[in-house]
């Protein structure tokens, strides 16, 4: 199978992009992997696996590649002798942030009916905006901390008891994520997230608070991970995340009993199907006695998170075959016809 890589794109996890698209190289093994790059200013390049490097990309050294476009045959590239085909059997979208996750990807694909593998448009809308993931976590019965939403435009008045997290809303990574703990920090955090985004997102912060990670997919079953318990730090800042992205080694289960296990997992069907079918997503999630809270969806995690699978490789594969098929609508132009009849000009 040949899979073709996106990543890159518009935003502030730009160089995450890279590095997980990197990363990925060391990851498959069997299958084909070809790469597309997508600039700061979106444009496509076909980048050969060698060229495959940080510092290829950081030197503008990518420009010299092909350049490609994009219609309804896919991907192509122009020769002397006419336009060529980027063959590929299946697309994975690898952009971070903006572009990748926000439905600009998932809707260029859709349009011109191109396999893929990511978030489709309505789940890649919900879980790039921390607000509406919240809306969505509880609709679905699943539970997340205390929260307020503040833009840019509103007063400062705190409602939560410090210390609190503030997040920009539609930005990961950790970028832009501050703890406070005292009122005079709390306006220096927001202008730091307000500088990133126009909203953001309060939360208490809760010293020493268990969490951990989950990631899935569903193909012809459950494709479940191990559960991670990260880094026992405050928080993951931008820096640690940037090489976090980078893991191609497995991580070790995290020592939990079969109760709470079962209850991540319940929390993570829940959430994934049937919104996210076609995607490899990532859920971290808080545990308070012993309930489960839905901090975060991560819609295309740092290099998809290998790192928490057996056979990372063979399940993507899986889910190529496994992808979600827009239904098609017959055009027959029956209501035009039938007043031009009426009209007797048929």
């Amino acid at each position: 199978m040949t899979i073709a890589v996106l990543f890159g794109g518009s935003s502030y996890e730009h160089e995450i992009s890279i590095v997980s698209a990197i990363t990925m190289k060391k990851v498959f093994k069997h299958n084909q992997l070809k790469f597309i790059f997508v600039d700061s200013n979106r444009a496509f390049y076909a980048i050969d696996s060698n060229n495959m490097k940080s510092k290829y990309f950081a030197s503008g050294e990518y420009t010299k590649a092909k350049k490609l476009s994009l219609d309804s045959k896919g991907f192509s590239f122009s020769t002397f002798l006419g336009s060529k085909t980027f063959d590929c059997d299946v697309f994975l979208n690898l952009i971070h942030g903006r572009d990748g996750e926000d439905a600009k990807i998932a809707s260029l694909m859709e349009f011109y009916g191109l396999p893929y593998i990511s978030p489709r448009i309505e789940a890649s809308v919900m879980s790039y905006n921390k607000l509406y993931t919240k809306h969505f976590a509880r609709e679905l019965g699943v539970m997340t901390l205390e929260y307020q939403h503040l833009h840019k435009n509103d007063k400062r008045e705190l409602r939560l008891e410090l210390p609190v997290i503030v997040k920009p809303s539609r930005l990961g990574s950790s970028i832009g994520v501050s703890i406070v703990k005292t009122q005079e920090a709390l306006d220096y955090a927001l202008d730091v997230a307000f500088e990133l985004d126009s909203d953001v997102i309060i939360e208490p912060f809760v010293e020493g608070i268990k969490e951990y990670n989950l990631a899935g997919t569903k193909t012809d079953r459950w494709e479940l991970s191990l559960v991670e318990e990260p880094q026992k730090e405050a928080f993951l800042d931008f820096d640690k995340k940037y090489m976090d992205f980078a893991r191609d080694t497995q991580v070790l289960q995290a020592s939990i009993d079969e109760s709470l296990k079962a209850k991540l997992h319940e929390s993570f069907k829940r959430i994934y199907d049937p919104l996210f079918l076609g995607s490899i997503i990532r859920c971290d999630f808080f545990v308070v006695d012993d309930n489960v809270y839905l901090n975060e969806i991560n819609p295309i995690p740092g290099s998809m998170g290998n790192y928490l699978f057996d056979d990372f490789e063979a399940m993507v594969e899986r889910l190529a075959h496994h992808l979600p098929q827009e239904k098609p609508i017959a055009i027959s132009y029956q209501y035009i016809h039938s007043i031009q009849q009426a009209k007797g000009k048929a």
